[in-house]
């Protein structure tokens, strides 16, 4: 078994280890060339300027190719979402009064400006309005999703921040299914092993975010430090490559070049065995 460098994702393929860019305000357009200059051609971002600062990424897209990084912005794959006005601050990026379809539209046309491309390879549903079931709302912008797919302003829809449940009433709702899912994934959870599996059954890439932030008591723990000692990786290293093998697209939003080059190491290295998969799925759940 070797790990893969890019998963097909709706006919499209897709670097198997993406780099995030929330909360990273000032720092965003230094933090983003480094991942770019390291090799990371997947970059997620979102026009929500409460936790990312879009336009910088696109001015570090920009640098890159100026710098001889890349030869243009084609050379990645971007994603970006569209949030609620409920998870905004008051910097919105449309108008806040405007219907629901009308404000995806603009944040869109936002995020390409952003950007600086014609197209968006994946728009993301930054997550629905409501905890439990999906409101009109979230429909409305899932609809107007679709239609600038159609437009050809994106290429994939996902959706992220989501139970099973919101999943299926997506699913079922849904002229176009998401072909991602992008979810903070908790080890205490089985490592959101139950959106994994509907994933699966459907075929959508699953994307794993705070990989790293949700679970530092478990990466601390014996379990993750004996995989590592014996794979002569670090216990980052394992959690990343142990995602990869269980079919997530992996995120990473180290701001350290050291870290960077260790991450993309994964796929030099020898995959974990069936037995120590099984560890790390069991290590809380």
């Amino acid at each position: 078994m070797t790990i893969e460098r890019a998963r097909l994702a709706g006919g499209v393929q897709v670097p198997a280890f993406m780099y995030g860019t929330a909360w990273k305000e000032e720092h965003t357009r230094r933090c983003v060339r480094q991942a770019i200059d390291a090799g990371f051609r997947a970059i997620d971002t979102a026009n929500q300027r409460k936790h990312y600062l879009e336009e910088q990424v696109g001015e570090a897209i920009s640098a890159a190719v100026s710098g001889g990084s890349i030869q243009s912005p084609a050379d990645l794959f971007l994603q970006t979402k569209f949030t609620h006005a409920d998870g905004q601050d008051e910097r919105l990026p449309y108008d806040g009064k405007a219907p629901v379809a009308t404000q995806v539209k603009q944040s869109c046309e936002s995020s390409l400006e952003h950007l600086g491309v014609s197209v968006i390879d994946s728009y993301v549903l930054h997550g629905p309005s409501t905890r439990v079931g999906l409101a009109p709302r979230d429909l409305d912008a899932w609809f107007a999703m679709e239609e600038l797919q159609r437009a050809g302003k994106v290429r994939l829809l996902g959706v992220s921040n989501v139970t099973r449940a919101q999943l299926d009433l997506l699913l079922t709702a849904a002229t176009v299914a998401p072909a991602f899912v992008q979810n903070r994934c908790y080890a205490k959870r089985g490592w959101d092993r139950e959106v994994r599996a509907a994933c699966q059954e459907r075929g959508i890439v699953y994307q794993g975010f705070s990989l790293l932030t949700a679970n530092r008591t478990e990466i601390d723990g014996p379990v993750i430090g004996d995989v590592g000692k014996r794979a002569q990786l670090t216990r980052h290293q394992v959690v990343f490559l142990f995602a990869m093998q269980v079919g997530m697209l992996a995120l990473t939003g180290t701001t350290s070049v050291a870290h960077l080059k260790e991450d993309l190491a994964v796929f030099d290295a020898k995959p974990l065995s069936g037995e120590d998969v099984t560890r790390i799925e069991r290590v809380s759940g």
